[in-house]
């Protein structure tokens, strides 16, 4: 059993590596790997996308510069139905529209858009260790309970249009979407691999979900 994390170069993919690395072998999840090969996709049973950076650079260096490595994981995710799970930029481009310097179009899979967190008073980006409040139950979320910490680095946060699919906020003076999940697929806003304790929970419970 294979989970990959896609590298479409758009961050330092070594501690969220070493991450699942971790909890896949505690707990008998298989090997992880880190690819850009749509056959390495094409072939997982588990796929993460991490992201860091811009909206439009992302999307733009997954669904148009990669073009075999977007069929691939839309093969895999869309009509195979493994687990995906985005981090961070990853999970914003579940999104169908970001705005981020300028409209771009996202992987439709959650309704929402991809919008700049109000300053109102806030530092932004919001960046460090902030409290998920649980919304709904998951699989993923097993252990986990509101008051839990998570580290977020963000400036973008998705506004969503279907509550139905938001799992957890964490407040920022105003709600910020932190978990989403529709089907086969959950996004967290916010970096498990850098989240201690309770990242760590949340990986190995991705690694072992069963849609």
């Amino acid at each position: 059993m294979t989970t990959v994390l896609i590298d479409t170069d758009s961050g330092n993919l070594h501690s969220a590596e070493k991450a699942f690395q971790r909890m896949a072998a505690e707990t008998g999840a298989g090997q992880v790997v880190v690819t850009s090969d749509p056959e390495d996709v094409a072939r997982a049973e588990r796929v993460i996308l991490p992201g860091d950076g811009a909206f439009p650079a992302c999307a733009r260096a997954l669904m148009r510069d990669r073009a075999a490595l977007y069929e691939a994981l839309i093969e895999t995710v869309e009509t195979r139905g493994k687990p995906f799970l985005g981090i961070c930029v990853g999970m914003q481009l579940m999104a169908r529209m970001g705005h981020e310097y300028e409209p771009t179009e996202g992987l439709g899979w959650i309704d929402g858009e991809v919008v700049a967190i109000p300053a109102a008073g806030r530092k932004v980006p919001h960046m460090g260790w902030n409290d998920l409040v649980i919304d709904r139950p998951h699989p993923v979320l097993d252990g986990l309970k509101t008051g839990d910490h998570a580290y977020f680095v963000h400036s973008y946060h998705m506004a969503l249009n279907d509550q139905a699919q938001l799992l957890a906020h964490c407040d920022y003076g105003a709600p910020l979407t932190a978990i989403v999940a529709t089907e086969n697929r959950v996004g967290t806003q916010f970096h498990p691999e850098k989240s201690q304790a309770n990242g760590l929970r949340l990986i190995a419970n991705f690694l072992n979900w069963k849609p």
